[in-house]
């Protein structure tokens, strides 16, 4: 029996976790890899500041799929095949051994996505699976139902029985362009995973600082998170701001990032409560300037600056603060106002609303419902999640049932 070709367009998680589970389906496969890039696997590199963030805690399947702005539905059968647990063992049982953070991040323990990174190179020379760098595909034909034929950038010809798209995702429409020359049609790529820029100038003037908890909101554009805020050179960035920005892809863009944006700094505490503690501190401290007490869980220097930015002079005692400006005061530590002007992207790990409508993808076999073996995995598909290895778990879940099923009978 001639051995069945299988050829995967894209050298990232999803591409190489296709090969690798299309290689135990069927030994006699001849797989190769194909990345136009100089070098495989480019965004696990630089995952977590370069410590890869592998996937997140697992969980109920429903609640895991549930981190997914785009794709909820779609992946709650796909990962009851293949979920965050068996990402973990499949890792450790190839001698990579994880760590869970606090917030259900999962890492190598090595703190290197290297450590993955060689992990995926070494397993692909075990199963035999050729890889190529620098070869673009510019071009694929097919005839009927016969082999699909590539034309690569370097000017080399292939075909293959099956074909996997694990490009990435789409930064412009044309990304997607070789689906759509196979009669696919795509969902408007759009960023998610973004910070914001603020107007504000006493943001960046406080860039480091950060704080465990804050509810941010966009209230014309229903959005609320909750989590840790890191303030930067650019405006606000961390947990609570990334997954903002993935709940609201298509809103943000729609308001081309530029809307106001509501901040609770104390959000364990109501509106009452704040003014309890003001009114208690008043009394205890009378003689003591605003500025200089200590107001946990703020930081020192965020809490001079909201002070300041109530309106309340540095040189105020508690003895000297009147009623109304202490009501002014806990409304801005409940109720923040500040204005999004533009965004940035999340270091350089790229995320994209957007691409291969679900509806034109088998979630049981990841094959096309309008091109007969071909296959899509990864960001390619209109799925992203939010951070915490969200995303990379979606690339090793399509990769692994996309390469089964390519490999099956």
């Amino acid at each position: 029996m001639k051995p069945l070709e299988i050829c995967i367009i894209g050298g990232g998680a999803a591409g190489f976790f296709a090969a690798f589970a299309a290689a135990e389906t069927r030994r006699d496969s001849a797989i190769s890899i194909l990345e136009k890039g100089p070098q495989f696997l480019s965004k696990v590199r630089i995952s977590g500041g370069g410590r890869c963030n592998v996937t997140h805690t697992p969980g109920d399947v429903r609640a895991f799929a549930s981190s997914y702005p785009r794709g909820e539905r779609a992946l709650i059968g796909a990962l009851q095949r293949f979920q965050a647990a068996d990402t973990i063992a499949w890792f450790e049982t190839r001698g990579v051994p994880l760590k869970t953070q606090t917030d259900g991040r999962v890492f190598p323990v090595s703190d290197s996505s290297q450590t993955i990174i060689d992990c995926l190179l070494t397993e692909t020379q075990r199963a035999g699976v050729q890889t190529f760098t620098r070869a673009g595909v510019e071009q694929i034909t097919r005839r009927e139902a016969g082999p699909f034929e590539l034309t690569l950038s370097n000017g080399f010809t292939r075909t293959c029985d099956r074909l996997l798209l694990a490009t990435g995702g789409c930064r412009t429409p044309a990304g997607g362009g070789l689906a759509v020359s196979l009669g696919h049609t795509l969902e408007p790529p759009v960023p998610s995973l973004f910070t914001f820029h603020v107007q504000e100038a006493w943001v960046p003037a406080l860039a480091g600082i950060s704080v465990e908890s804050v509810e941010a909101s966009v209230p014309e554009l229903s959005l609320r998170e909750r989590g840790p805020l890191l303030l930067t050179h650019w405006g606000l960035s961390g947990p609570v701001i990334l997954r903002l920005s993935a709940w609201g892809a298509r809103a943000m863009h729609g308001v081309n990032y530029e809307c106001p944006l509501l901040l609770n700094w104390l959000p364990d505490l109501n509106r009452e409560q704040v003014a309890t503690r003001l009114q208690a501190l008043s009394a205890q401290l009378p003689a003591k300037r605003i500025v200089n007490t200590a107001f946990p869980p703020l930081p020192g220097r965020l809490w001079e600056q909201l002070v300041r930015t109530a309106g309340i002079s540095p040189e105020t005692r508690w003895s000297a603060l009147s009623r109304s400006a202490r009501h002014l005061l806990t409304e801005h530590l409940v109720r923040s106002s500040l204005t999004v002007r533009g965004k940035s992207m999340n270091k350089d790990e790229f995320v994209t609303c957007g691409g291969i409508p679900l509806r034109e993808v088998n979630f049981k076999t990841m094959e096309s419902r309008i091109c007969p073996g071909l296959h899509f995995a990864g960001e390619l598909l209109d799925i992203d999640g939010i951070t915490g290895g969200f995303n990379f778990q979606a690339a090793w879940t399509t990769g692994w049932i996309a390469g089964r099923a390519m490999a099956a009978e």
